[in-house]
């Protein structure tokens, strides 16, 4: 069955569409015949979404959410099935980061990240579960990152999130296979995707970290790969039913790295980082 065929009918819940891979997503789908539901806290950026959106004609329901808080995401959830009468997919892709080691980052830095990056996540699978399994068709599709593969210097409170939803996701994936129940589960992991996630990034105060020049170096360094090419191998990926999805030849790459090189990758990636980061 081809994508167009596949995605054509269903309600897809976005998080984070105002831009990004979110934005990617909501335009490919809609390409497809998809009736959407899509949310962010940045306003002006998710009205450019459904613009777009509903030029390629598609049916859309736009909301500002804040994935943190639960009881948004819960009432969000209920709106969004009576609004629709069913939900097929959920992408809990809204996410933010935060740069800085361990000793200098802030509890509070900490906690945002963790609030939006892992429990937002879990908001928003627990939110549209039930939902998802009377559809008889559901599919959770849960973004985490190159980073919720490989850990890194400087990006702990990143790390830590994104690890938790890589866990979170697969628990669950078998948990519905245990069950029967008829809900996919995916767990995405981007590589360098060109977003404005690293420009609207925070730093550790007392580090002394430029956010432009670390935000700068990202891009130039990291940043390889288009949203658009992002939401199309996420896409692939759901509609072969695959439970983890990887983008960009890096993200396949450091994988196979980790697995084959166990804890003694972390020595290796001291050395690279020492080199290469700020």
């Amino acid at each position: 069955m081809s994508n167009e065929a596949y995605f054509r009918g269903k309600v897809c819940v976005i998080t984070g569409a105002g831009s990004g891979i979110g934005r990617a997503l909501a335009e490919n789908l809609a390409r497809r015949g998809a009736k959407l539901a899509l949310s962010d806290i940045d306003t002006d950026g998710l009205a450019e979404t459904v613009r777009r959106c509903e030029a390629l004609g598609a049916q859309v329901k736009s909301d500002r959410l804040n994935v943190a808080e639960r009881e948004a995401v819960l009432l969000y959830a209920d709106e969004v099935k009576k609004h629709y009468g069913k939900v097929n997919q959920i992408y809990n892709n809204a996410g933010i980061a935060h740069h800085g080691d361990v000793i200098h980052t802030q509890f509070k830095d900490i906690d945002r990240i963790m609030d939006v990056d892992f429990y937002g996540v879990v908001n928003g699978t627990k939110a549209f579960l039930p939902f998802l399994i009377e559809s008889g068709d559901g599919h959770v599709i849960n973004v985490s990152s190159l980073f919720g593969l490989i850990a890194v210097p400087g990006q702990s409170a990143y790390n830590a999130a994104k690890f938790a939803v890589r866990g979170f996701t697969e628990a669950l994936r078998q948990e519905m296979l245990i069950k029967g129940e008829p809900v996919q589960v995916t767990c995405v992991h981007p590589g360098g995707i060109k977003t404005a996630v690293a420009r609207n990034a925070t730093v550790a105060e007392t580090q002394g970290l430029d956010q432009k020049k670390v935000a700068a170096q990202f891009d130039k360094q990291l940043a390889m790969h288009t949203p658009e090419m992002a939401a199309e191998t996420i896409l692939t990926g759901v509609r072969k039913g695959h439970g983890r999805v990887l983008i960009g030849w890096e993200a396949k790459v450091l994988d196979l790295f980790v697995r084959t090189t166990a804890s003694y990758y972390q020595r290796i990636a001291s050395v690279v980082s020492r080199r290469f980061l700020p």
